[in-house]
This record gives structure tokens, C-alpha cells and sequence, in this order.
């Protein structure tokens, strides 16, 4: 026990030391190492991610050190003493997310379990300076920061100012407050108006949860073509659950909403996404689909499907769930 202590006390000395003396550019290894690590991250394996993280953390990468956090307190369940050494090295590099999740730490489980470690500052003083940084930013016009400050102080108009700069996430998260009954509108139409309206700009910004979220609008005034483009246009960024459903309707020998059937490209889609063991529980899904339209195909046909596969992966963005990084 004393020894795995030990062990444990100088990973953390050397972990901190390596992050205050790394150059803050990156080596090539670091970088692709960083990407590695937040794309597994995005596919729900925070335990895989892990290792390729740290790498990227000894170049003092603020974004890389909290996702490290990120993905060993996910992993834990709760912000362990690694957990919060990344967090804050990420913090005093000016990263504002790691400045939100130190600011939370209070509500962590580790305060039920009472076994927080000592942080250099409060929750109080770290959400203080993330506020401060946030505010700095947003006044000269950084649409990031002011969606920060919105989920710092709950104020719905920098959410608001946040779309209107035409930031993807704060657009996609406006609209979905409108569709859960936030906001004030007179008529019925006006409400369903705005939600449209923001979720296909952030789908036009490049947000692929926001690219199904207008596909459905969509769906729902039975404009089959504009579904069909922008369930393709989703799937074709890598986002899992749009690759699900395009790859499910193509699939199909009569598909629904005037999807062709290609059931070719259906299994090459759908075998892609069993890449996800033990990422969400869209492999079940697959498991259930994928058999249904293997019994349609030749041999040959397969054989093409499997090459189509890994066509698609090398010339398609990673695969991906798009967790909001201050999600928990």
C-alpha cells in the first residue's frame, strides 16, 4: 500500500513539473496524439483515451489537459487527485472550461465521499476567474466566451448573443430551450418559427446534432428531400447517430422518405459503427439492424462492402457522438 502510494504521489510531482516546463508547442507525436485521445474521447471511450492524453498533456496543451481530466473523472465517476492536477494546470493556462469544472467541484461526488483533494483555490474563486476571463473575452466579441458565460451565470441573453454571433453550439442549445418551452412567444407558430430558425443555422454552422435536430423539423412538414440532405449531410460528418439512421433507411429494400436503397453502403456504414464496442449503446442497435440486411446480400456483394468500409473511414471525419464538453 505504501508503494502504490508512493508510486501515485510521484506520478502527480512529475505529471505537474512536466506541464510547467513543456514547450507549448506541440511535437508531431503530442499533436496526433491529442487528436487520437479526443476522438475516443467523442466515442465514449474515456478509459482508451486515457494514454493518448497524457502524451499531449507533457506538451502543456491546455485543451488536451482537460480532456484529460475529463476523461479520468468520467472514468472514476468522481474528480480524483489526477483528475484535478490536469484540470488545473489546464485552468492556469487560461483554459475557461477547466475553470467551470473546478468551479463545480463542490458538487462533485468526492465531497459525498469525502475525499476531495485540496485544490490551490475555491470552487468559488476558480468560477470567479472564469467569469472574469469569460467576460474579458466576450467583450471583444468572442461568441465562444459569451456561450461560457451562459452556462456560468444562467443568463439567457448571452446564450442569445451567442447565436447571434453565430456560435454553432450556443444556436443548436437556443433552439432546444425553445422546443423545451423556454422563452416568451405569443403564438404557437412564432415558437416553432424560432426553432427552425436556430436550429438550421447551427446545422448551417456545421453542428451535426443540429443537423438531425433540422432534418426533423423537416420530417415534421413532410419536406422529404431537405430530410434526406441534411440526415446525409450528418452522417457524412462522422455523427453516430445520423450514420445509424441514413445507413438503417438505406438499407431497407423499399426505404422510407424517398431514401434509394443501397444496402451495400447500408452494410458498409453499419459495420463501421461496430468500431464502438462499449461506446453508448448504439452497437445493439447494429447487432439488431446489420444481420437484416447482410440476408439480402451476395457474397460479392459483401466482399464490395467491406472495401466500401474502409473507403468511407479514411475519407470521412472519426466517428462520433458530439458530447457537449461541459457535459457530465
Amino acid at each position: 500500500m505504501k508503494n502504490i502510494k508512493l508510486f501515485a504521489t510521484t506520478f502527480c510531482v512529475c505529471f505537474v513539473l512536466l506541464c510547467n516546463t513543456a514547450n507549448a508547442t506541440l511535437t508531431k507525436q503530442q499533436e496526433e496524439a491529442k487528436k487520437k485521445g479526443i476522438e475516443l474521447y467523442n466515442q465514449y471511450k474515456a478509459i482508451s483515451a486515457i494514454e493518448f492524453l497524457k502524451i499531449a498533456a507533457e506538451g502543456g496543451d491546455d485543451e488536451a489537459l482537460y480532456y484529460l481530466g475529463e476523461s479520468i473523472r468520467k472514468n472514476n465517476r468522481y474528480m480524483t487527485q489526477e483528475a484535478q492536477i490536469a484540470y488545473e494546470e489546464s485552468a492556469k493556462k487560461g483554459n475557461i472550461y477547466s475553470m467551470i469544472r473546478l468551479g463545480g467541484a463542490d458538487q462533485d461526488l468526492c465531497v459525498t465521499m469525502k475525499n476531495c483533494s485540496p485544490s490551490e483555490q475555491s470552487p468559488e474563486g476558480w468560477m470567479n476567474e472564469a467569469k472574469k476571463l469569460a467576460t474579458d473575452q466576450a467583450s471583444h466579441g468572442n461568441a465562444e466566451s459569451m456561450y461560457l458565460l451562459w452556462e456560468i451565470t444562467g443568463n439567457d441573453e448571452w446564450l442569445e448573443k451567442s447565436a447571434e454571433k453565430a456560435f454553432a453550439l450556443a444556436q443548436f442549445r437556443l433552439a432546444t430551450k425553445y422546443q423545451e418551452g423556454g422563452g416568451v412567444f405569443l403564438l404557437p407558430s412564432r415558437r416553432s418559427d424560432e426553432i427552425e430558425r436556430w436550429m438550421k443555422a447551427s446545422a448551417e454552422n456545421g453542428y451535426p446534432p443540429a443537423m438531425m435536430g433540422f432534418a426533423a423539423a423537416r420530417l415534421e412538414k413532410a419536406d422529404f428531400s431537405s430530410f434526406r440532405t441534411w440526415n446525409e449531410k450528418a452522417a457524412d460528418s462522422g455523427y453516430v447517430s445520423a450514420v445509424f439512421g441514413y445507413a438503417s433507411y438505406i438499407g431497407e429494400v423499399e426505404p422510407k422518405y424517398g431514401f434509394t436503397s443501397d444496402p451495400v453502403t447500408s452494410y458498409a456504414l453499419l459495420s463501421n459503427l461496430l468500431e464502438l464496442d462499449g461506446g453508448g449503446n448504439v452497437i445493439n442497435n447494429v447487432n439488431d439492424v446489420l444481420p437484416e440486411v447482410e440476408k439480402n446480400l451476395s457474397k460479392e456483394q459483401i466482399g464490395k462492402a467491406k472495401e466500401l468500409a474502409k473507403t468511407w473511414k479514411a475519407n470521412h471525419p472519426p466517428l462520433s457522438f458530439f458530447p457537449d464538453k461541459l457535459g457530465y
